[in-house]
């Protein structure tokens, strides 16, 4: 376990992910021209991919120069492989080079670290296999190794279905991911404050702010490894497998609830 040794979270280092391997989680979700892709898979942002982990096609290994133009490679290849709309290569493209973007933005700029604990949960479809578990993760360790924890996972509970560990691991990513661009943000809060450039009352009130002290005051301290009794049901992973049927008509409503979402967000935006 690689940690570091005498800090905590009051004090900044560099960005990263908490994590052996500093990868971008990437989630495509594009509906054109009456098709639908979705794909979850794992970025380098060095321009050295040891692997993807899609959660429909199927897992490459590139090695690349460029990784800008590596994208575009990765969307024709995905495009001719799945037989999608040649439409789709610049909406793939262009959906990965803007995460990319965003997580570049955020090298460099300090972030906080320290000894802390923290749930991740899982509440996943895939195929036919629903997954739901929640467990503690070290902030701290920075050798944690998301694929083989979802690989031992998926041993441990039998589930034999070859995409569903590649997804745990990118579900797990994204929860580290998140938590590390709020600890980005409230470092810059922190740093602004102390400066004098904002108030405490303006401070309190910022959406990004506000999200990243309450993560602090939830996950700032120390808390337990060692769970109560009373707790572990809680913990205990639950693995379902639906029929077709069963999983044709969960499809049905996600996309009914979403259709719903988006109409009452455009009918709150026009008004």
């Amino acid at each position: 376990m690689k940690s570091l040794q005498g800090t905590s979270s009051k004090q900044p280092i560099k960005f990263r992910i908490p994590t052996a391997e500093n990868l971008v989680p990437i989630r495509l979700d594009i509906d054109l021209d009456g098709h639908k892709f979705k794909d979850a898979f794992t970025w380098n942002p060095s321009g050295i991919l040891p692997g993807l982990y899609p959660l429909i096609s199927v897992a490459c290994v590139f090695t690349v120069t460029d990784p800008d133009s590596e994208v575009v490679v990765f969307a024709k290849r995905t495009v001719k492989d799945l037989k999608l709309p040649q439409a789709f290569v610049t909406q793939i493209a262009q959906s990965i080079q803007a995460q990319l973007v965003e997580f570049r933005s955020l090298e460099g700029q300090e972030m906080f670290a320290g000894e802390r604990i923290v749930p991740l949960k899982l509440d996943l479809l895939i195929n036919n296999t629903i997954i739901r578990d929640q467990f503690l993760w070290d902030l701290n360790n920075f050798e944690s190794d998301p694929e083989e924890f979802a690989r031992t996972l998926c041993k441990d509970l039998d589930i034999i279905d070859p995409e569903v560990g590649p997804a745990v691991a990118v579900a797990i990513r994204e929860q580290l991911y998140e938590i590390a661009v709020q600890s980005v943000a409230s470092a810059r809060e922190t740093r602004v404050s102390k400066k004098g450039r904002r108030g405490t009352e303006h401070m309190s009130t910022s959406k990004s702010g506000g999200a990243a002290l309450d993560l602090m005051k939830l996950f700032g301290g120390r808390s337990s490894i060692v769970r109560k009794r009373k707790e572990w049901d809680l913990y205990e992973p639950i693995v379902d497998i639906l029929s077709n049927e069963e999983v044709e008509a969960l499809n049905a409503r996600e996309e009914r609830n979403a259709r719903l979402k988006k109409r009452f967000t455009e009918r709150d935006d026009f008004y």
